[in-house]
């Protein structure tokens, strides 16, 4: 009698499942077309036990029970299929049933014993009874491993209660949007990721050019998005590791990550916010939102300031186990805000003008762009001319602070002999600013500027000290075909440095020292260890913040953050000098015009902000 219930139950319980899942399904095909390919599916195990295990290893405890409890799951659930589902009832499938119970239910004990005092970046809700119902599911399988050869007609009724429990868990939960709606969409998510490069050793952290010609302005209603991204939102599993990495969330502004991911999937299957279970955006309530997936995202479902919080840091897709894309997200919504209602808060819009009438973010005339090296006899490079090194000042050129920095770089590029040259007024903005504040228009037509000129002038590299322009560069630019071997500033001098064309004089600084990681160098482009062999080879022992190389924490000047200015309970730089105060730093070098700018802007007692190139410059001998 047992076996034919467990294959009924099976039955019964796979129906359910395709039910929830063609419901889902519904929600995700609202969203627009998007190319795929299927070979995605075949690569899907390779992604999840490498690429997604790779981040969830962080935390080892967490991946240990992972391990248990998903790996257990998916064995027993095989067997089932195959020993009842397929009614081969052979008993030594019973035995390997037995101990795929036994690991999941030390796996739901090890995730229980997590719950009982969660963090708070944990989901509580639904998410709290998850271990019990797991729990349930695996004694129900073991008892049916045990007495299933036997007929077990005295005990199938625990049996069935306890496989109904837990099954209801992983059927019933994909349609209704419960916890383990994760797990169906997680795999399908890694299948069809909206950045497959991402899974070819490649960080793919390039914004998508929007073809405006054909009416493409960004995300208006949860709808706008393409289907695979509404199905990445549904992979949430709510652990809040975006959450707790987030400078925002930190400083108390109005966002979390987390809850932009949660607050779009309720749109998509028009709810509210209301069954929300996670740590809700500093100053606002829940059950105040609401979305369908053909209504407008703001102000219904999420507020404008929420969206204008984001630094673009990129701290939350790096810590993302489900490798969901917050960013992407936030700067599609950006753009209908921005090129469609013209609502960009603060000095934004100010600054948007600006690049559209003079190619400058301050309006500056860009003849001054270069007047800090007047006295450096750099030459311009022209049509007909030809250099080795094409050297960008990018914006932080009309920054008197910033000059020093650009000075010193200079300094130790004659010191070193090469043969560079710079724009002089030629160079446009890199049209960083405008993308990340959702004008893709004024961005493309900056970028086209800069593309068209560097095509018609002669040099083998491009280097810049801004990580801003060196991703623009570098990774932005090929979309429109501008195609360039561009360094930042760190990795030449780091390459100086190995081929000794760098001769130092005098002893090491003695002061404390830490490197602050540019976001856009660091999480963007991978690159942490160019700064930090430049601090070595000036003998500078690198005392490292408690976030730090990867994982380091924003300044806050990234994604027009300082012109949108949205307002919090403290700065996100003083958060990062807190960092720097904490580890008894006298001097923190840094290596971009934003994070110089936005540190050294901290009041009170702090620690010196230096730029690399002026510590090399500092140092150089005859």
């Amino acid at each position: 009698m047992l076996p034919l219930a467990l294959t009924c139950l099976f039955w019964f319980a796979c129906a359910l499942l395709l039910l929830g899942l063609a419901r889902r399904a519904r929600l995700w095909r609202n969203g627009r077309r998007a190319k795929v390919a299927l070979s995605g599916l075949l690569a899907m195990p390779k992604r999840y036990l490498v690429d997604l295990h790779h981040v969830v290893a962080r935390e080892p405890f967490i991946a240990r029970a992972h391990a248990a409890v998903g790996g257990g799951a998916v064995l027993a659930i095989l067997v089932i299929a195959l020993n009842y589902g397929l009614v081969l009832y052979w008993p030594w499938l019973d035995r390997v049933l037995l101990g795929a119970s036994a690991l999941m239910l030390v796996g739901a004990a090890l995730m229980a014993w997590r719950r009982r005092a969660p963090p708070a970046r944990l989901s509580r809700g639904p998410w709290m009874r998850l271990p019990w119902t797991l729990a349930a599911f695996a004694c129900g399988a073991a008892l049916a491993a045990w007495l299933a050869p036997a007929g077990g007609q005295a005990s199938a009724a625990i049996v069935i209660v306890l496989l109904l429990i837990g099954g209801a868990e992983l059927a019933l939960g994909i349609g209704a949007g419960g916890p383990m709606k994760h797990a169906v969409a997680g795999l399908l998510h890694l299948a069809f990721h909206p950045r497959p490069a991402r899974f070819s050793s490649q960080r793919s952290t390039d914004l998508r050019a929007l073809d405006l010609s054909q009416g493409d302005y960004g995300v208006a209603k949860p709808a706008d998005f393409a289907w695979n991204r509404l199905l990445s939102f549904d992979a949430c599993v709510q652990c809040g590791k975006c959450e707790a990495a987030c400078p925002a969330l930190a400083a108390g502004q109005p966002l979390n990550p987390k809850k932009l991911i949660q607050d779009l999937v309720a749109g998509m299957a028009s709810k509210s916010d209301a069954d929300y279970a996670g740590t809700p955006y500093p100053g606002k309530g829940l059950g105040q939102h609401r979305g369908a997936p053909h209504s407008a995202i703001v102000p219904g479902l999420i507020d404008a300031d929420t969206i204008w919080s984001c630094t673009t840091c990129r701290a939350c897709v790096q810590e993302c186990p489900m490798l969901i894309e917050h960013v992407d997200a936030v700067i599609d919504i950006r753009r209908e805000q921005t090129m469609v209602q013209g609502a960009v808060p603060g000095k934004g819009a100010q600054v948007l003008e600006n690049l559209r009438n003079t190619d400058t973010v301050g309006g500056f005339s860009k003849a001054v762009r270069y007047h800090w090296a007047i006295d450096l006899n750099v030459p311009v490079l022209r049509a007909g001319d030809e250099t080795d090194w094409l050297l960008i000042a990018g914006e932080g050129a009309f920054d008197m602070r910033y000059q020093r920095a650009l000075r010193a770089l200079v300094k130790v590029l004659q010191h070193a002999g090469l043969r560079f040259a710079v724009l002089g007024e030629a160079e446009l903005d890199s049209g960083d600013l405008a993308r990340r504040l959702g004008d893709e228009a004024t961005f493309q037509q900056l970028a086209r500027g800069n593309i068209g000129l560097l095509d018609g002038l002669r040099f083998k590299h491009i280097v810049t000290p801004d990580p801003h322009v060196f991703h623009c560069l570098k990774n932005e630019y090929p979309a429109l075909g501008g195609r360039y071997d561009v360094l930042h500033h760190s990795q030449l001098l780091a390459q100086l440095f190995k081929q000794d064309k760098i001769r130092l004089s005098g002893a090491p600084s003695t002061l404390a020292m830490t490197y602050h990681d540019p976001c856009y160098l660091g999480r963007y482009n991978g690159e942490t260890d160019a700064p930090r062999a430049v601090l070595a080879a000036l003998g500078i022992a690198v005392r490292e913040m408690e976030r730090s190389g990867l994982r380091g924490r924003c300044c806050g000047g990234g994604g027009g953050a300082p012109f949108t200015d949205i307002a919090g309970t403290t700065r996100i730089p003083d958060i990062r000098i807190a960092d720097a105060r904490a580890i008894g730093a006298d001097v923190v070098a840094v290596a971009c015009p934003n994070c110089t700018a936005m540190l050294e802007g901290v009041v009170g007692v702090r620690p010196e902000v230096m730029e690399l190139a002026e510590l090399v410059a500092q140092r150089l001998g005859e």
